[in-house]
């Protein structure tokens, strides 16, 4: 079977993979940076904020499997043309939006079609590039692109709202998506698998529904009463729906999901490593601009420029890492990764809690967290599907972008939950004798969008309270030392039991 070069034809099917590589990492890094600003245009709130992140990557979870499922029966290059075209006219209908509700559902679409689509980019660079020395190259190449996406992503997204507004950070896709598709229409050869899996839909229903009622009981729950009937029928689903999912992949002949594989030492303890970075390093992406902008009053150019900080060491640290793993081994680098992130996120809560809080105040712990995912993503993907053989190195994968995106989703949703309630803690122990005057509550949810001049014109009394503005400031902060401690202990948390769960390496017996 004939095997492309990285020049000649071979470097047009590259560019085209890439440009979909770029599309996909941008389309995770460049929205948070401008969620501030569309909570003001589209008249939103914190918890559309959060289901505008959390819709492209729950759309994210499952779609993977089924879209790989289908590739190999009806051929790569189509479906990846299909999600290619779904990806552009998504992203068309997200820069059109008018209201939070229409940009989460452009945004669910999109995310179904970024997931299938990424999937489709590893199947065609894994047949076209069939030697050794060449996969190599091209797959380097692709994850530098795709780093790129993810790392230049708020500074990409504050200079396209500086230069024209926030709608064509959607809609700077629709023609990357119309170059793309040319390349891949003259490039990509076509392939399949006559032998391909039947679709799980079964496993993919019941863990679609398990993931979205658990986040759905966490963003809305306060609303809804956590222990009222609708509140608790919503995550008794959720339970069900898991345990059904759990029953469903071990007696499905053709699981999504192989648990077989949780019995190698170093395909779990991995696994955690990608849940460690997802459950602390990524999520705090959505709230970091809002630190930033709403908190010091940096602008969307500026507060991009301090995420730099948090995001390029991600991918400056990816090749040292590779030396280190293999010189130290994975089973001590990815816990040592960890472990860096966790301590990156206790010097930010320090860097935000002193007297006058900048980015330079953030920068070390930025830095830190930073290096530490640098650390851990390289070994943890190369130890994930090295500890498996061959013709399950797909499967493999498939657990750990689930385990990924799954572990993002819900601490999206928990982050935005401690930082009201850190909030809010503030505020009431602040705001003693405002009964009656105004919620507190509603104050909380606005203090994490709007200025305090807005504030002030929102809640009149704050004039008198608190007219510097000191204390909706501490209350901010609160919340945020909250959401840092969290990620920093919860992510030590899985570095020690990554360490543990490591040991030699051999099989759990």
């Amino acid at each position: 079977m004939k095997s492309e070069k990285i020049f000649g034809k071979g470097s047009i099917t590259l560019i085209a993979i890439c440009i979909a590589a770029l599309m996909f990492g941008l389309e995770i890094s460049s929205v948070p940076v401008i969620l501030p600003i569309l909570e003001k245009v589209l008249q939103g709130n914190l918890k559309d904020m959060q289901w505008i992140m959390n819709a492209y990557t729950l759309a994210c979870t499952t779609i993977p499997m089924a879209a790989g499922t289908l590739a190999d029966r009806f051929g790569r290059k189509f479906i990846f043309i299909i999600t290619l075209i779904a990806f552009g006219l998504t992203s068309l209908f997200c820069g059109f939006a008018v209201s939070p509700t229409m940009l989460i559902a452009a945004r669910f679409l999109q995310g179904m079609s970024g997931g299938a689509m990424l999937i489709c980019q590893i199947a065609i660079l894994s047949f076209q590039f069939q030697g050794k020395k060449e996969r190599s190259r091209a797959f380097a190449v692709w994850g530098i692109v795709f780093g790129t996406g993810l790392g230049f992503g708020p500074i990409i997204g504050g200079a396209i709202v500086s230069l024209a507004n926030w709608q064509w950070v959607f809609l700077v896709h629709v023609p990357l998506t119309i170059v793309a598709l040319l390349l891949v229409t003259y490039s990509v050869r076509e392939s399949s698998n006559p032998n391909a899996k039947k679709l799980d839909l079964p496993g993919i229903l019941t863990l679609s529904v398990a993931v979205f009622g658990l986040i759905f009981y966490i963003m809305q729950g306060e609303e809804l009463g956590f222990t009222s009937l609708v509140g608790l029928l919503i995550i008794s689903v959720s339970a069900i729906s898991f345990v059904l999912f759990l029953i469903v992949e071990k007696y499905n002949e053709n699981p999504m999901f192989d648990f077989s594989v949780f019995k190698i030492r170093n395909f779990s303890g991995a696994i955690l490593g990608s849940i460690g970075m997802n459950f602390s390093f990524w999520p705090l992406m959505i709230y970091l601009p809002i630190y930033f902008q709403i908190y010091l009053g940096y602008n969307i150019v500026n507060a991009g420029l301090a995420l730099l900080a948090y995001t390029l060491p991600t991918l400056l640290i990816p090749p040292l890492a590779e030396r280190l793993s293999l010189k130290y081994q994975p089973r001590i680098i990815i816990p040592s990764g960890l472990f860096i992130i966790g301590l990156g996120f206790i010097l930010m809560m320090v860097g935000c809690s002193v007297r006058q809080p900048s980015w330079l105040t953030m920068l070390p712990g930025s830095l830190l967290a930073g290096i530490g995912l640098g650390l851990t993503n390289t070994p943890v993907t190369n130890t994930i599907t090295g500890s498996v053989s061959d013709n399950r190195v797909g499967m493999a994968s498939g657990i750990d972008m689930s385990a990924r995106l799954i572990t993002l989703a819900i601490n999206i949703a928990l982050m935005g939950f401690l930082l009201q309630e850190g909030t809010l803690s503030y505020l009431k122990r602040t705001l003693t004798n405002v009964s009656g005057q105004f919620s507190l509550e509603s104050l909380a949810e606005k203090i994490t969008s709007d200025s305090i001049s807005t504030l002030k014109q929102n809640f009149p009394q704050l004039s008198y309270l608190d007219s510097s503005g000191t204390i909706v400031h501490e209350a901010l902060n609160n919340g945020f030392a909250n959401i840092m401690l969290y990620g920093g202990i919860g992510v030590w948390i899985l570095a020690l039991l990554s360490f543990m769960i490591f040991g030699s390496g051999k099989s759990i017996r």
